[in-house]
């Protein structure tokens, strides 16, 4: 397994904390826009304020997903194994890392992950 360069570690570490403060910001508008809505009103607007609680669970829970994501792979890089595919063992291409530094997944890994997922879809 080829190790890593630092160079490449160092940049993909900074994107990811440059990545967690952007997403943490989100999710503090998120929830202030949230939090200051108007509520009550008629069945209309109960109907609208319903929406957007549904899409604002929606987007709390993606963007939170991102941080695990984005603490895990921070982890990773503490722990040394940052870069490694957790399908395959190989290590991560690294322009897939720069262009997404919380992957956990080679391009081949993904693939194999897709794959299977595909054999296991129920068709009815």
């Amino acid at each position: 397994m080829t190790k890593l360069n630092n160079t490449l570690i160092d940049q993909c570490k900074e994107k990811l904390i440059n990545a967690k403060a952007d997403v943490l910001n989100q999710l503090s508008m998120l929830r202030e826009s949230f939090v200051t809505r108007e509520k009550g009103g008629d069945e209309v607007d109960q109907s609208i304020n319903n929406r957007a609680e549904t899409e604002f669970l929606a987007s709390n829970a993606r963007l939170r997903r991102q941080i695990f994501e984005i603490e895990s792979a921070l982890n990773r890089i503490h722990s040394g194994t940052y870069g490694v595919c957790e399908i395959t063992g190989e290590p991560i291409e690294s322009a897939r890392l720069k262009s997404l530094p919380w992957t956990r997944l080679s391009v081949e890994g993904a693939e194999l992950l897709e794959q299977q997922a595909k054999r296991q879809v129920v068709h009815y």
